[in-house]
């Protein structure tokens, strides 16, 4: 009998098709001399490249019938793993070569060393597009193959304090941090550490320092067509605040914070962001939480570990037990609000957003949450970044202190209009 996995064999030598997730399917190639090489202990088929293609394309082994002497010495390999010196060789394997003699269309065929096989028909192309298409069928029922993109380059419009702008073509594997060095040499502005490019929404009233490791592009992509979003060429001291006043996000328990010298600093970033791993601020406490579509606040208590944010809920400890996760960070940038007192009558005006960087309008997936002061916005939004980034922004302040020791050669100073704290919204409604 049969088996389902051996095609059936010509009088003059077969070839047997073989796939893991396919039934038999007959292949008859070229007639071929078969060579023997003894290096490799193993028939040697002399093909031609067309037919070394459609073979790497079924992705089959090909079953070559032996003698019951040398069925001991076969062994078996994929394709794709052969080296590009044998790369038409084909072996058979030796789990699936059949102990006795085959039986096909009403004869047997002895297991001596085989013909050389007949031209192929029609048929048998027939039967290896078959092949081909069945595969095509079942890749589709596989999960999809991570999606491989190429960025592509932009022109972007960056706006300066004073009004003016530059336009820029930015390539997709270019850097925050490569443009802002681009912008360094069209203003001759210094090379300070606190130079930033901004991200804002007119529609949430919201603005995002974007990190300097990131991909401008892919930042930019994010916006929807109907957005009013702008990047802004601006000076933000909160940027590096985490390594310029460390003990703030890591001894902001001690009732009274001393004067830190700057060797304590340097002591603190390495224990912190030098480790094995970085050091999330332990910080918890009081924040209001913006209530769907509405414009109620109410007060809960968050917890911040690495992971994400995460609530007490009503009538449970404050224990880990009973703590709830808010959101991760994962999927989500923090951004700073302005005038939220007003837009959506909150607590304070020292808010800030957890969003999905493609979401550009209010929903019931954008988390809104008001704090009690200034400190306690800077605290809490600097060490979500922490948790977010991890050592990424200590490498991002490192390289941007040595390009302020570096600055271009012969490029003259020009002072720039610097802006305070809150967004640029009012601009926008200037200049409309």
């Amino acid at each position: 009998m049969v088996s389902p996995l051996v095609a059936p064999i010509q009088a003059r030598g077969q070839f047997s098709v073989l796939h893991p997730q396919t039934h038999s399917r007959e292949l008859k190639f070229r007639d071929r001399a078969i060579v023997y090489h003894p290096n490799l202990e193993s028939p040697k088929l002399k093909l031609d490249a067309d037919l070394v293609c459609v073979c790497k394309t079924i992705k089959c082994h090909c079953f070559l019938p032996h003698n019951r002497e040398q069925s001991s010495c076969l062994f078996a390999e994929s394709l794709d793993d052969l080296d590009g010196n044998v790369g038409d060789i084909f072996v058979a394997d030796p789990s699936t070569q059949p102990e006795e003699d085959v039986h096909t269309e009403g004869h047997t065929a002895p297991l001596g060393p085989p013909a050389a096989p007949p031209l192929p028909s029609s048929t048998s192309v027939c039967a290896a597009d078959h092949v081909t298409q069945t595969l095509d069928r079942e890749a589709e029922n596989l999960p999809p193959a991570p999606k491989l993109t190429m960025l592509q380059t932009m022109i972007v419009k960056v706006l300066m304090a004073d009004g003016s702008s530059k336009t820029l073509m930015v390539e997709g594997t270019q850097t925050v941090r490569d443009v802002l060095d681009k912008l360094f040499e069209k203003t001759y502005c210094d090379c300070g550490t606190d130079w930033s490019l901004c991200e804002t929404n007119p529609e949430l009233s919201i603005e995002r320092i974007l990190e300097d490791h990131e991909y401008l592009v892919e930042s930019v992509s994010a916006w929807t067509n109907s957005t009013e979003n702008k990047i802004y060429f601006l000076q933000r001291p909160r940027k590096h605040v985490i390594f310029k006043q460390p003990q703030f996000f890591y001894m902001w328990k001690k009732s009274c914070l001393k004067v830190v010298t700057e060797q304590e600093k340097q002591l603190l970033l390495k224990e912190n962001f030098e480790g094995l791993s970085v050091v999330v601020p332990d910080l918890e406490g009081f924040l209001y939480l913006k209530d769907d579509g509405r414009k109620v606040w109410k007060p809960r208590y968050f917890v911040l570990r690495a992971s994400g944010l995460y609530y007490v809920p009503k009538g449970k400890t404050r224990s880990s037990s009973d703590l709830a996760c808010f959101i991760r960070f994962e999927q989500v940038n923090v951004y700073w609000t302005d005038s939220y007192r007003l837009k959506y009558r909150a607590p304070t005006d020292h808010c800030f957003v957890l969003k999905h960087p493609c979401i550009q309008k209010e929903s019931h997936y954008v988390k809104f949450l008001c704090c009690e002061d200034e400190d306690s916005a800077l605290l809490w939004v600097n060490s979500i970044r922490i948790a977010k980034y991890g050592t990424a922004l200590y490498e991002n302040y490192k390289s941007a202190v040595k390009r302020a020791l570096n600055p271009p050669i012969s490029q003259p100073t020009v002072q720039v209009l610097q802006l305070s704290v809150p967004l640029l919204c009012h601009l926008n409604h200037n200049q409309k």
